[in-house]
């Protein structure tokens, strides 16, 4: 039988717009809704927005919310020293694989909110609540599925969304990137996944088509998956399920810079990361020729051979760029090979990002 997917409450709207609907992660969503190259230059160039009600947000509750999340994450959340302060991390499991990362917000003393990925947030759910009923003091953990999540994004994104949404303006207007502020029953987070500034916005869901089209009304276009995955690719940021999952450690992610290995604290996975040897190195390639280089195409170097996780045209620099899992002795200008269709072609290897902010970090 076929599979039913679910939708979001902004599903409707879709619809109504024209949407190329397509299934991800069991939901139907919206892929584009016309050309994803315009949405793509649009978030670059002014304002779009996402429907990304497809994650899930769980809220950590009680006494014990902090020290379980300093054990469950990777990264500390101890760093969170304010209220709305944000951190981005890596849930782990005992071998040191990822099993997803996230956002983690603090919302309080005894409050903290995780956005998880769609795909993986049933499997997360239930591992967070595994570890938290052995804690001495357990959280109490709750997936908020009556929330909706929209991330508007581009240079304009935070101009247009007070214009859209004048109540959140006075708190909103100081957040720094990794900052969140809750205005009444909403959450107004200065985080995003294309390398552009912007908000996300957790909503109640029954209020999440007047947010929307408010947004439009005020000069904020819709974007679907399409453009998604081309700005987070030029951004440089992980996709899980491509660029990590539970067989690679976040040191072979490129996301070591996540994990807090300071004394004193004990997280999950901690002990495997010290004893399992850093087997790849997740770097930027930028393609030589004309092609498209895709996820799966296998990677030469005089080091030894890789493979693609994530690749794509990228818009904004009109060529191929990638990511790649390589052998650590890799560095970035070396070059390398990529199999692209029935033949070999040169690419550099870089660091990403490639585009941060609207611009070119590499040249093509």
């Amino acid at each position: 039988m076929p599979e039913t997917l679910r939708a979001t409450p902004l599903h409707a709207l879709h619809r109504a717009a024209g949407a190329k609907m397509v299934p991800f992660a069991g939901w139907e969503m919206p892929l584009h809704y016309g050309s994803q190259v315009e949405e793509h230059h649009r978030v670059r160039r002014d304002a779009g927005m996402f429907d990304v009600s497809h994650m899930l947000a769980i809220d950590v509750r009680g006494a014990g919310a902090r020290d379980f999340l300093r054990y469950a994450l990777a990264n500390d959340v101890a760093k969170l020293a304010t209220r709305g302060k944000a951190l981005y991390s890596c849930l782990l499991d005992h071998g040191g694989g990822v099993l997803d990362d996230l956002i983690a917000y603090l919302l309080d003393e005894t409050r903290y909110r995780l956005v998880v990925n769609a795909g993986t947030a049933e499997k997360d759910l239930a591992w967070l609540r595994e570890i938290g009923a052995h804690c001495a003091r357990p959280p109490e953990i709750v997936a908020r599925r009556d929330l909706a999540l929209i991330a508007v994004q581009g240079p304009n994104a935070r101009e247009k969304a007070w214009r859209a949404l004048p109540e959140i303006r006075r708190l909103s207007q100081p957040l720094a990137p990794f900052e969140a502020a809750e205005v009444g029953d909403a959450l107004v987070a200065r985080t995003g996944y294309t390398g552009e500034d912007g908000f996300e916005l957790m909503v109640e869901d029954v209020r999440a088509a007047e947010v929307w089209e408010k947004l439009r009304a005020a000069g904020v276009s819709p974007a679907g998956l399409g453009a998604r995955d081309t700005l987070r690719l030029e951004a440089g940021m992980n996709l899980y399920g491509q660029d990590m999952d539970e067989t690679v450690t976040p040191l072979e992610a490129g996301l070591g810079w996540t994990v807090d290995v300071a004394p004193g604290r004990d997280f999950v996975g901690r002990a495997a990361l010290g004893a399992r040897p850093v087997r790849w190195r997740l770097l930027g390639l930028v393609l030589g020729e004309r092609g498209v280089m895709r996820a799966g195409q296998p990677v030469r170097s005089p080091a030894g051979d890789g493979i693609v996780t994530s690749g794509g045209f990228a818009p904004t620099l009109a060529c191929s760029v990638a990511l790649a899992r390589l052998p650590p002795a890799v560095a970035p200008e070396e070059r390398v090979d990529v199999g692209v269709r029935d033949r070999w072609i040169p690419a550099r290897v870089v660091k990403p990002p490639f585009v941060r902010y609207g611009k070119i970090r590499v040249s093509p």
